[in-house]
């Protein structure tokens, strides 16, 4: 576990984290990263790549058939 470090916000509000928590997140030059607020504190995180997304437990199982019922209904209230 990493302890509290202090950084700072740069003149120009850039996010400066220290290399212990870029190493920790696998944060790397041009990693693309998200950020959102969550209980009033700024949680920052890598966005997941493909190989990652696919090795994951699927948040909902569908279908082929069942997904293309679902898209056509969906098809049919878009066109009225």
């Amino acid at each position: 576990m990493i302890e509290t470090v202090e950084s700072r916000v740069g003149s120009k509000g850039e996010l400066f984290p220290p290399k212990e928590i870029r190493e920790k997140l696998g944060l790397k030059p041009n990693t693309r990263i998200l950020y959102r607020i969550s209980e009033g504190k700024l949680v920052v995180e890598p966005v997941p790549d493909l190989e990652e997304l696919m090795s994951r437990e699927p948040v909902a199982v569908i279908s082929v058939d069942e997904f293309r019922e679902d898209r056509t209904e969906l098809s049919r209230k878009v066109e009225r």
